[in-house]
């Protein structure tokens, strides 16, 4: 078995969703917790009903709530919560395909530290900005690395114990990811739905909070960086993705400009 921990800031629209594709996976029994941070909504009285009208027998749930908002808070609050070796931490917008949970439980059951996720997959966005920013981002190098992680990754036992509690970071996936050598990461094939924010100003938010936490993390760990294995993106290599995709590239661009225009913004922002 293992254990999912979703923390869940404001998450209402979005949080039954989530748990109900994540009820609906074929893994025999899991443990589920909802923290739900810092909520001005409806979050928790939302996941507690989708989790009584969901939740499989053989399985667990519990919603926890704080007074203030703090992601990292909250995955340490999860963390002390869970039972389970194998920790999958999701994004409370994500929905998992139903084979998911057992394939991350397969990928992580060794004794060796692992890091696995599923195999992302943006949904069609409303808007034409993000339509075109969505299908460039998806092709650059960091995406074509084996299981990025971004709204899903899970850990063992043993990987696990790579660090301590979760500091308070801006970019809490990367620095789990950057515990990990690029051989020690998994990507299974099963799919998960990870929705991108809809329209430029939205996009540059995010991006700018993204920029903002690999700042930080170069500042706070720079040891970690060594830990990418990023390959490269070459001028010829840019060249042809420009080529091939031009309204992608110029709307990738044309966010990267704004966010250099005017830096800061590292509160916290979803990515969709």
């Amino acid at each position: 078995m293992l254990s999912v921990i979703i923390p869940a800031s404001n998450e209402a629209g979005y949080i039954a969703e989530c748990l109900r594709h994540l009820c609906a996976s074929d893994l025999d029994g899991a443990q589920v917790i909802v923290v739900a941070n810092g909520c001005h909504d409806a979050t928790a009285a939302v996941a507690r009903a989708a989790l009584a009208a969901h939740l499989p027998p053989g399985w667990t749930g519990q919603v926890i709530e704080l007074d203030t908002g703090s992601k990292p808070r909250a995955l340490n609050t999860g963390d002390d919560a869970a039972e389970h070796a194998i920790r999958v931490y999701l994004d409370a917008d994500v929905t998992v395909s139903p084979g998911l949970l057992s394939a991350l439980w397969q990928a992580l059951r060794g004794e060796a530290p692992r890091y696995a996720s599923g195999t992302a997959v943006i949904p069609p966005a409303k808007s034409a900005v993000t339509r075109a920013y969505a299908r460039f981002w998806q092709r650059l190098p960091f995406n074509q690395m084996p299981a990025p992680g971004y709204g899903l990754f899970a850990v063992n036992a043993a990987g696990r114990a790579r660090w301590g509690a979760f500091p308070a970071l801006i970019s809490d996936d990367t620095f789990v990811r950057l515990q990990f050598a690029p051989q020690e990461r998994v990507q299974v094939g099963e799919p998960y739905l990870w929705p991108m924010i809809e329209g430029f100003a939205a996009l540059t938010r995010v991006r700018r909070r993204q920029d903002a936490g690999v700042r930080e993390l170069q500042r706070l760990y720079p040891a970690l960086l060594a830990q990418e294995g990023k390959p490269p993106l070459t001028t010829l290599a840019l060249a042809r993705l420009i080529l091939s995709d031009p309204a992608g590239f110029a709307a990738y661009a044309a966010v990267s400009l704004a966010v250099r225009s005017r830096r800061g913004g590292a509160g916290f922002t979803r990515g969709r």
